[in-house]
């Protein structure tokens, strides 16, 4: 069941084309990686989503309704993060947390505190004295305290450390458990991997691809690292092989998975010693995409997992 969608969605500023027909389904339950460099349209989205900005024309909606006419009452049910938190500096960390948690009147003591601690916060400060990576402390708390059906957060996880980024997966991925959905933005890939069931690629607002990651894996090249009795010749010249680099007796390169059974036949040739494969990763689609020239990408294999 979709609790979002938006259907030919369209919005220009002027001469420019913010959205050009953006189609996006998040299913009850299901964590949505929604990515995209800066300036491809994912916070035109969710501005639209969240009904503060109306689309040209197409359609948004949000449990049924219409995300522009119907957003006081969606937004009783949903939890926003943007990714720069601005907070009333004479208010206090744990005033905020409850202001937003009452205006949802939903109150979880429980649930607040038990945040409060994982995050690290101290909610006895004023909101002025925070850095950036407080004020999404605040933020995130405040949102997976609220028991919202529908979580969307826009680079959330800016400013935070490594550790507490951790702490921001394991919630999400305790609401979705509780069977609750999620629309993630984020330019931090190895966090989409990580978090998320289906991924939507925007690019100059256009979705240019959309589905599970093994769906669109076919985009992607396999790592490979080599030892061989004798030298490979010519590799530079079989179809599919890219970013070919030499250590010592080792060498490494990359492979296009439709041609992958026929390099390693042709590898095996020169006597394999060693044989090792990394699994193509979100990073090396995304950067294929993005290939600014339209150029076959050498990108790096093996990115963060």
């Amino acid at each position: 069941m979709a609790v979002l969608k938006t259907n030919n969605l369209t919005k220009t500023f002027g001469k420019f084309t913010a959205l050009s027909g953006v189609d996006i389904e998040v299913n009850q339950g299901e964590v949505y990686g929604f990515i995209g460099p800066n300036g491809a349209g994912k916070s035109t989205t969710i501005r639209i989503l969240l009904g503060a900005l109306k689309a040209d024309s197409g359609e948004a909606s949000i449990f049924g309704m219409d995300a522009w006419r119907d957003a006081v009452d969606i937004h009783k049910r949903i939890a926003y993060v943007p990714g720069d938190v601005n907070l009333w500096p004479n208010l206090t960390g744990g005033e905020v947390i409850d202001l937003f948690m009452k205006l949802r009147g939903r109150v979880d003591k429980g649930k607040r505190e038990e945040l409060i601690d994982r995050f690290n916060l101290d909610p006895s400060k004023k909101c002025r004295t925070y850095s950036k990576g407080n004020r999404q402390k605040v933020a995130l708390v405040a949102a997976f305290a609220s028991n919202a059906d529908l979580y969307i957060l826009d680079e959330p996880t800016s400013g935070l450390d490594p550790l507490m980024e951790r702490v921001f997966q394991e919630c999400v991925g305790e609401v979705k458990a509780e069977g609750k959905s999620v629309l993630l933005s984020s330019h931090i890939l190895s966090e989409v991997e990580k978090l998320c069931d289906r991924v939507g690629i925007i690019r100059q607002g256009k979705i240019i691809e959309t589905g599970t990651l093994n769906e669109l894996r076919h985009l992607t090249r396999t790592h490979l690292l080599v030892e061989t009795n004798h030298p490979v010749d010519s590799l530079d010249k079989v179809a599919g092989v890219y970013d070919i680099k030499k250590s010592g007796e080792q060498l490494s390169f990359q492979v296009d998975s439709e041609e992958l059974d026929q390099v390693i036949r042709y590898v095996s040739g020169f006597g394999i010693n060693r044989l090792e494969s990394a699994p193509p990763t979100l990073e090396d689609l995304f950067m294929r995409h993005y290939d600014a020239e339209g150029k076959k990408t050498n990108s790096g294999a093996g990115g963060e997992s």
